[in-house]
């Protein structure tokens, strides 16, 4: 198996596992909607949100940055 092959295969073993753990953490976070248990507002599912989605943003911009061609010179 070549190199690239190698990284491919490393790569969805380790971001399956690690997207999976974040789910858990999502599904693990909405239990706390559980206004029985707990007490909130709008203003902290707000600020929940708006952390959650800001981090989900910045992933993001880094794999399609990581994705560009590497020429950063200035070609005609």
């Amino acid at each position: 198996m070549e190199n690239s092959e190698l990284k491919k295969d490393r790569f969805k073993r380790v971001a399956s596992r690690r997207v999976d753990n974040i789910l858990k953490g999502i599904r693990s976070l909405s239990k706390c909607s559980n206004v029985n248990n707990y007490e909130y507002n709008e203003e902290d599912l707000n600020k929940m949100v708006k952390a959650i989605k800001e981090e989900l943003k910045t992933m993001e911009t880094l794999y399609k940055k990581n994705l560009k061609s590497n020429t950063e010179s200035f070609n005609f």
